[in-house]
């Protein structure tokens, strides 16, 4: 079954491709093999290929996946001038140690680095790199626009800031490129600390023309007026949504955690049962319209629960073969791709053939500049006489 092209009544629930990427990130979480963190990169890479738009947020993978490699190197850094808590045998170079004074046991600066604490810290950061990556491949695949236009009633505010906070980067990426991209047509240098400081300043004066657009855009749309709602119903409306979301907390820790199964999935359940009913009285107070309110279809439910799978299957995983998703660095040994966790996370590849495909040639220039998914609908051109 061949998936169709993305329309704005067929586009993909944004909140699904959340799901999908946080569950490749709790994936992610629950190991430090080498192996399974690059089938998770690879994974979440091949789904942006396979479905992310000409939007200017999916433009930001690219520039998450330099941030991943970033925080690769400055762990390393980190583990081969400071040093590390990790014991080892293979003494890779010693370096000059810095005294320091009694007050500062257990820190140096220098002396032996080992192969065994470059391992550790190289496993460390791809784990962290490999978490920023999901998010990123999110930011790519998901409409912020849309995703804003499914939130509650009662975090409609709150839905705003975050989104506009999510926006910042993709935004930040695509001005960068287009001003590089206009330097290197007048023939002046785009590179270097130079053009790092001329494209600066025009990125931030866009920024805060950005900004300055979009609170008037939201005064004029009357944001943070609120309706009036009776006391009783504000409080009771504070009470549930707090203790959910310490329900939620706890539920999740106890799930988590090795001792917290038998009460976990009772929290869990009873603090989202709360915190369901504290945001629906919540949404009582919201003055505001659905205009096309977001459809979650079928497709939707296969991309989200691909990557709840995938979390599933590895937290599983870690109760039958724990030795297999943390391979030792003390002794050195090769990492080895176990094969069953390995299915788990190809799990993950589900919305690469199930999602709507991308829209193609004008129809996606043009729906990324209004912000929304295109149509479909050819405009027929009437003959000239």
């Amino acid at each position: 079954m061949r998936a169709p092209r993305t329309t704005r009544t067929t586009a993909l629930h944004a909140g699904a491709w959340w799901l999908w990427a946080l569950g490749l990130a709790t994936a992610a979480s629950r190991t430090t093999d080498p192996l399974l963190l690059g089938l998770l990169v690879g994974v979440a890479g091949y789904v942006v290929a396979a479905r992310r738009t000409q939007a200017p947020w999916a433009r930001s993978y690219g520039a998450f996946v330099k941030l991943g490699l970033v925080v690769i190197a400055i762990r390393l850094v980190f583990a081969f001038f400071l040093g590390s808590a990790i014991p080892g045998t293979h003494t890779l170079v010693t370096l000059p140690e810095v005294p320091l004074p009694d007050w500062a046991k257990g820190v140096r600066i220098g002396g032996r680095v080992t192969a065994e604490a470059m391992v550790f810290a190289l496993y460390d950061g791809l784990k962290l790199a490999t978490l920023l990556i999901c998010v990123g491949a999110a930011n790519a695949l998901a409409n912020p626009a849309r995703l804003l236009k499914s939130l509650p009633g009662a975090l409609y505010e709150a839905g705003v800031a975050v989104v506009v906070a999510m926006t910042f980067a993709p935004n930040l990426v695509a001005d960068v490129q287009r001003l590089r991209a206009a330097r290197r047509l007048r023939g002046r240098p785009d590179r270097g600390f130079r053009g790092l400081l001329q494209v600066g300043v025009p990125v931030l004066e866009g920024a805060l023309e950005r900004s300055v657009a979009l609170a008037a855009a939201m005064d004029a749309r009357g944001y943070g007026r609120t309706a009036e709602v009776p006391r009783a119903v504000r409080h009771t409306t504070s009470a549930l949504t707090l203790g959910g979301l310490l329900g939620i907390c706890a539920g999740t820790y106890g799930l988590l955690g090795a001792s917290g199964s038998g009460y976990g999935l009772p929290l869990l359940l009873a603090g989202l049962a709360a915190a369901l009913g504290g945001l629906w009285l919540g949404g009582r107070r919201s003055v505001r319209s659905r205009y096309r309110p977001e459809r979650w279809g079928w497709r939707a439910c296969l991309v989200a629960g691909s990557g709840i799978a995938v979390a599933a299957l590895m937290i599983w995983a870690g109760s039958y073969a724990p030795a297999a998703l943390h391979p030792p660095a003390v002794p050195l040994t090769a990492p080895v791709l176990p094969l069953w966790p390995a299915v788990s996370v190809l799990v993950g590849l589900l919305p690469a053939f199930v999602a709507p495909l991308p829209p193609s040639g004008d129809r996606a220039r043009r729906a990324a500049s209004r912000g929304r998914a295109p149509d479909v609908v050819p405009r027929v051109k009437e003959p000239t006489p």
